[in-house]
């Protein structure tokens, strides 16, 4: 598919007028396509990951500790060894700007799929310790790259919205995840329960990566979806963003370690860090924390999941927002105030009721306020190396942070859990500062920006707008 598209582009891609796609309908057209039939695919995907990474709480709850003889402190490690090798993988998002996405997220895919199948017939600690370490380095090789991905398919001024749609896969995944075990738990199978979870839950992901293989479209103007002049659309939509055609292929080491001098790409890596504290505990302790508030193991598993569906709808809805008003930062601020409103509540409050409200707020901030990160790190990158740089330098420091979160609930501090609670608030009342911090040095490089360049015109004629240059401007 991939070469009969290169074919039929041959001989328009020597001239493609950006104002080709000034067709308003036929672009919506284009768009509207992506999204049936890429962005759900990579969405679906995303939804097995995060099933994938998280469901080990929910394999905790139905016995897993018990089986394998885990102490707290191994229960732990068997959560920190994850994070230890998603982030050494981090680098892997760099793949997807010389490989093709067709064949690399088809490769990390049977990858992840055959170790979280593998989880289930382990017999001791260290087996499942080696099983976490490789889930993570294959895991890595997606979810981070496919946000990359998502910006050589969707302009500056759409990516919001589409990040937070593949996104809000990770709180569903995660409601999801506790209907699953609250089933499965449930029956009498002769398989030790959360033995059949990972069995379950590992095996589609197999499948997956063939019909990912054959589905996956390589670049937006050589999709199978699209017709011929659909994809001269697509194309030049690619000129639009950053003045070129081919975007996959080779990449500039200039570009990529210039984002290291970038002070910008610092603060929100930091931010990231202090949101991953609370984000990468809250999936994988939840169920835990319910049983300790006085539910069964069963009704425990059934409670985690409507938390996290409101999260689902809010991921979406205020991306959404922040694509149409341009004030992510804004958005970060208030998000990160309400999930630190629900850690105050859940760390203070004495009856049970106060406490599950307070985990509703949690949920509520924590999913939306990391997808309203994620576009701010593209948007504010002026190349695709440097967006490419951006989001590994974002999840080098920032997956450091549930190196910490993922510590704060150890068993002899139930059922409270006071300090991890207020450790959780605390961190996402740190975002919300760095958020506003970030906020008022954009102003200030914006206005340096309109200063010097001072006749630009805002159209979409303008090729390679979304690149450092005269129609740059950072997104607020």
């Amino acid at each position: 598919m991939p070469d009969k598209a290169h074919d039929e582009l041959a001989d328009a891609e020597g001239a493609v007028p950006v104002a080709l796609i000034q067709d308003a309908a036929l672009e919506r057209q284009v768009v509207s396509k992506l999204d049936r039939n890429f962005l759900l695919l990579l969405w679906f995907l995303f939804l097995l990951s995060f099933l994938d990474r998280s469901n080990i709480g929910n394999a905790r709850v139905a016995g897993m500790d018990k089986d394998l003889s885990l102490s707290s402190d191994q229960y732990q490690w068997l959560l920190t060894i994850f994070y230890i090798f998603y982030i050494i993988g981090e680098p892997l998002t760099l793949v997807y700007k010389v490989v093709s996405p067709r064949i690399w997220v088809a490769f990390v895919v049977l990858g992840w799929g055959a170790v979280a199948t593998a989880q289930a017939g382990t017999q001791s600690f260290a087996g499942m310790m080696v099983c976490r370490a490789l889930l993570a380095l294959f895991e890595a090789g997606y979810g981070p790259g496919v946000i990359y991905l998502l910006s050589f398919f969707y302009l500056r001024r759409e990516i919001g919205l589409r990040i937070g749609i593949f996104f809000s896969a990770a709180p569903l995944a995660t409601c999801f995840a506790g209907a699953l075990a609250y089933a499965i738990t449930s029956g009498h199978a002769h398989l030790a329960s959360w033995r059949l979870l990972f069995l379950v839950e590992g095996i589609p992901v197999v499948i997956m990566s063939v019909v990912t293989y054959f589905a996956m479209p390589s670049s937006p103007h050589d999709a199978w979806f699209l017709n011929a002049e659909e994809k001269r659309v697509a194309l030049a939509r690619g000129i639009r963003q950053t003045g070129q055609k081919t975007r996959v292929g080779g990449i500039s080491w200039k570009e990529t370690f210039a984002t290291l001098l970038d002070f910008k790409a610092w603060i929100t890596a930091v931010m990231y860090f202090s949101c991953n504290v609370s984000y990468s505990s809250l999936p994988v302790f939840l169920p835990t924390i319910l049983q300790d508030l006085g539910y069964s193991g069963l009704n425990a598993q059934g409670l985690s999941a409507p938390p996290y569906f409101i999260s689902f709808l809010v991921t979406i809805a205020s991306t959404f927002i922040a694509d149409r008003t341009q004030q992510r930062g804004l958005t970060v601020i208030i998000l990160s105030l309400i999930a630190g409103a629900g850690y105050v509540m859940l760390a203070a409050a004495n009856t049970t009721s106060v406490r599950y409200a307070g985990v509703y707020l949690a949920a509520l901030g924590l999913f939306p306020t990391i997808a309203n990160i994620l576009p701010w790190v593209l948007s504010n990158q002026g190349s695709d190396e440097r967006r490419g740089a951006g989001i590994v330098l974002l999840n080098l420091i920032g997956q450091c942070g549930p190196l910490l979160g993922t510590r704060l609930y150890p068993k002899n501090e139930k059922p409270d859990y006071t300090k991890g609670h207020a450790i959780c608030a605390a961190f996402m009342g740190f975002t919300a500062l760095l958020a506003l911090c970030l906020r008022f040095l954009l102003v200030w490089e914006n206005r340096k920006l309109a200063r010097r360049f001072t006749a630009v015109e805002d159209t979409d004629d303008v090729e390679g707008q979304e690149n450092y240059g005269p129609s740059f401007r950072y997104v607020l």
